[in-house]
């Protein structure tokens, strides 16, 4: 079972290297030094792998992999893989309509006078996109 000094004193080599943990939990170390907790399992044949998260200031600690690997297996037992969910989220993300392309949208739709529209259209590029342009 790792510890967070085990964490913290793991090297980098050549090439990428596993240390296991428990419960098919383990970090894999790659040559540039990033630690990545990991967790390989099998569902309905298949082998898959979810990446948890990268340990570190920046990443997740230790226990709170351990929690996402408990969560990860709830969702195995009940017949969802927790790779293709992780994914499927991603997606959901990057397929959203950002507020910038709504105001696109809206502007073309909307029916304003052409002094309202050009008004309207330069509060929005002046003052929202900017902030909340790819959101």
């Amino acid at each position: 079972m790792l510890t967070d000094i085990q964490l913290k004193r793991l090297k980098p080599q050549e090439k990428i290297y596993k240390v296991t943990d428990r419960d098919g939990l383990y970090v894999a170390v790659s040559p540039t030094g990033t630690r990545s907790f990991r967790y390989g399992y099998r569902i309905n044949g298949r082998r898959e792998t979810l990446t948890i998260g990268q340990y570190g200031a920046d990443g997740i600690s230790l226990a709170e992999a351990r929690e996402q690997l408990i969560a990860a297996k709830k969702l195995i037992k009940s017949g969802v893989s927790p790779a293709v969910k992780k994914r499927d989220g991603k997606n959901q993300i990057r397929n959203a309509e950002t507020f910038a392309n709504f105001t696109v949208s809206y502007m073309k739709r909307a029916s304003l006078a052409d002094s309202t529209r050009s008004m309207k259209q330069a509060v929005i590029d002046r003052d929202i996109i900017p902030f909340l342009g790819n959101k």
